[in-house]
């Protein structure tokens, strides 16, 4: 297969800074499009990646799955975007195609596998897929996306992981102008979440540990934040929430927050992959009909559907953009929550 060479910023090892490479991209193939890279989102997701905090990391790696640019060529075939056009590429580069999931616009439930946009399996080069922290990507025109003209385009990055791993249990429950909805942690997620259920016109809450975010989420567009940590507090939102998103990254106790959920509620996972500690009462759940359930992202289709309600309803995420060589201080401060509320890599630095 034909390949060219671009400019790319990675890591060679679990402790080893990202730095400048270069690295391999395919030669547009019929159903291809090629994106010269303006602006990429920084995901936890990036971090963990880069550190092999999941295990199976492949080294050389190359992060970056909240994408934004401009098409340079398209293939033959392509027919959803021409030269010329902004487009987005979120987390997915690839899936089956075949299987009840892929059928059913649910790529990123891939009964075969779906191909990450970096530290996946390139079917066509035989190596690990890089992301966007690079000059360039060439991906496959199924799962590339439209962005709306109207957004601020640095700001639209995070949309396609943050925005869309949010957006799709949104949907999925059915959120609309009655609904109640909370929401666990304010940082990438946790912002989007609020902006995006106020959007579907639901009521908004905030559970915060401390009082130090109020302000920041009535911003944002939460109706109520209320104080987990006060018991008093979170007895008066007994059995209020149709659906309680929550976005914490870490492990945390989740039954005060069951309580709070209506008969027939749910509490989504979004921000943890891991073993509940404490231990889940399975008391409340039963004797409610409450749910625990967890959500990855969002489809193609879906993430397309968030992307024009939000060019309608003029939402983006609230970022502070850097530069490519300031990617390793980024992850530190990322680290420390010290962001509001995501990082975007200005990819002009990286020439």
């Amino acid at each position: 297969m034909n390949k060219f060479e671009v400019k790319a910023f990675g890591t060679q090892a679990a402790d080893a800074p990202l730095k400048q490479m270069n690295i391999n991209r395919r030669e547009v193939l019929a159903e291809d499009i090629e994106i010269e890279i303006m602006y990429c989102g920084v995901c936890h997701s990036d971090l963990h990646t880069a550190r092999n905090d999941w295990g199976g990391t492949v080294y050389p790696a190359v992060p970056g799955h909240e994408i934004i640019g401009k098409v340079t060529r398209v293939g033959s075939g392509v027919t959803k975007v021409k030269v010329g056009d902004f487009a987005g590429v979120g987390c997915l580069v690839d899936s089956c195609g075949e299987c009840e999931s892929c059928k059913h616009d649910l790529e990123q439930y891939c009964s075969n596998g779906w191909t990450g946009t970096y530290n996946g399996k390139d079917k066509h080069l035989g190596t690990r897929t890089y992301g966007g922290y690079s000059e360039k990507i060439v991906v496959d025109e199924h799962f590339v996306l439209k962005v709306p003209a109207n957004l601020n385009l640095a700001a639209v990055a995070p949309l396609l992981c943050a925005g869309i791993t949010t957006w799709s249990p949104l949907r999925h429950w059915g959120v609309g102008a009655n609904s109640k909805v909370a929401v666990v942690g304010l940082g990438g997620l946790g912002h989007m979440a609020i902006k995006l259920a106020k959007g579907l016109g639901a009521e908004v809450t905030l559970f915060s540990r401390t009082p130090d975010k109020m302000k920041d989420a009535l911003e944002l567009g939460a109706d109520a934040v209320v104080i987990s940590t006060d018991a008093d507090h979170m007895k008066s939102v007994t059995g209020k929430f149709d659906l309680i998103i929550d976005t914490v990254p870490y492990i945390h106790d989740i039954n005060p927050y069951i309580s709070t959920l209506n008969v027939s509620g749910t509490i989504v996972i979004v921000g943890f992959l891991g073993g509940l500690e404490p231990l889940l009462s399975t008391v409340p759940l039963i004797l409610g009909r409450k749910s625990v359930a967890g959500s990855l992202i969002g489809g193609i289709a879906e993430t397309q559907e968030m992307l024009d309600f939000c060019g309608k309803h003029n939402i983006v995420s609230e970022i502070e953009v850097i530069k490519i060589q300031e990617i390793n201080e980024a992850y530190e401060r990322m680290l420390k929550s010290d962001v509001r509320y995501r990082f975007v890599i200005d990819m002009a630095s990286l020439k």
